[in-house]
């Protein structure tokens, strides 16, 4: 057993011994899914944009846009939806001017 994992087993124990709890943080993975999501992958699919895309607010071109993903920008999508159920992708921008954001894609400009 590693070092780490000996010092959070005692502490654990330890805390249990006491009468006290230890909650756990979230992940840094963790991410709240948007309720238009219609279909939710098991894991996250990594993708690319095709070329310029909008990053928006909600899954269609009605929605205010939070700015343009550029050809070859990284994008990770947690899930599909919109009003035709899966020409959407939400999920969280993961390279160029907009990295870190998170909003809906047209999913027709993403590709793995």
């Amino acid at each position: 057993m590693r070092l780490s994992s000996r010092i959070a087993a005692i502490v654990s124990a330890a805390a249990m011994a006491g009468g006290l709890s230890i909650a756990a943080a979230p992940t840094a993975a963790a991410v709240s899914i948007p309720s238009a999501c219609q279909y939710q992958w098991n894991n996250p699919h990594n993708a690319k944009a095709t070329t310029s895309v909008n990053l928006r607010t909600g899954p269609s071109t009605g929605y205010k846009s939070l700015g343009i993903l550029s050809k070859g920008t990284g994008f990770t999508h947690y899930c599909i939806g919109g009003p035709s159920n899966t020409n959407w992708a939400w999920g969280k921008v993961t390279s160029g001017a907009n990295k870190g954001r998170t909003g809906w894609v047209a999913y027709t400009y993403l590709t793995n």
